[in-house]
């Protein structure tokens, strides 16, 4: 699937007019905050079943239950909860004032940053679009989202509904490869924020720095699991391997390696081989499980 790739002049001209909206109206109230969380919510919701079908077709196979679980319910979660709590978070926040300062009074003024940048990963391409914008727009945020070219359909319908449901200069969505990617990664954003590999968060906050940019990574690594000698090892077991094979392992957070009593190891394995079989007997068949993203992912893993 190819893109029409947006050039570096278009980059910049979507971010000078998000960033020029943002300056006529720098403070949205909670009402209009929470109006644009409840079109974020009803998009998601309403086109479910064809984010589901996009995600399916994009790693070849994934369970349409599986992207409703980990996908359009966790992000309509975080919706419901920065709606429950948006208004008290953004209220003003006294501070103690230093003795010799008294009485001068000194309050935190939660305030909006601009126009953040988002930048997407392939593994849970809506959530983790979405978990961040949700956060950009109850901060009163406007932003731009770069999603993965790992996940074309998902990433261009994506696009499509966020151009429906937002202003431009509002919420935007680009898509592309690796190379609009680094350009997204130079533009002088109020905030940027990256998840994906360690590698690829190393060149995103060169390129960030550059213009100073403030910049949260959520970089791949290690998850280790510590199974206790007092733990009930059964459902421990049986927790190690739903984590493990929920999107085939494709999770920042699935374990990595697990370690056990002296003396369990044989017990552990025997119990994940039998959990294993009941979640997904004839694995390659299975319906329920996911495929890898990519040829250079599956070969990785071997």
């Amino acid at each position: 699937m190819k893109y029409d790739l947006p050039g570096v002049a278009t980059l910049d001209a979507l971010l000078r007019d998000q960033r020029a909206a943002y300056l006529r109206a720098p403070y949205p109230s909670w009402a209009t905050r929470a109006d644009h969380l409840r079109a974020l919510r009803k998009m998601l919701l309403e086109n479910r079943d064809a984010l589901a079908a996009a995600i399916n077709a994009d790693f070849g196979h994934r369970a349409k239950e599986e992207v409703l679980m980990s996908e359009i319910w966790l992000a309509k979660e975080e919706i419901d909860e920065a709606l429950k709590h948006g208004k008290r978070w953004i209220k003003p926040k006294s501070r103690t004032m230093n003795k010799w300062l008294r009485p001068a009074r000194a309050k935190v003024m939660p305030q909006p940053l601009g126009v953040v940048g988002i930048v997407v990963p392939w593994n849970y391409p809506v959530l983790l679009a979405a978990g961040p914008l949700i956060c950009a727009l109850a901060a009163g945020n406007r932003a731009i989202v770069k999603m993965s070219e790992l996940t074309p359909r998902t990433s261009q319908l994506f696009e499509e509904l966020i151009s429906k449901t937002f202003a431009r200069d509002h919420v935007a969505v680009v898509n592309g490869d690796a190379q609009i990617g680094a350009a997204f990664s130079g533009l002088p954003f109020d905030h940027l924020l990256f998840t994906g590999s360690t590698n690829v968060g190393r060149h995103v906050m060169r390129a960030a720095a550059e213009h100073l940019t403030p910049v949260t990574l959520e970089l791949g690594g290690k998850s280790p699991v510590i199974v206790g000698p007092r733990a009930r090892f059964d459902a421990a077991v049986d927790a190690v391997i739903t984590g493990k094979t929920l999107n085939a392992g494709q999770t920042c957070i699935a374990p990595d390696y697990v370690l056990v009593p002296r003396g369990k190891e044989a017990e552990f394995v025997a119990r994940a081989r039998a959990r294993m079989a009941r979640l997904y007997p004839n694995l390659s068949t299975n319906p329920d499980y996911t495929s890898i993203i990519s040829e250079r992912h599956f070969a990785r893993l071997q």
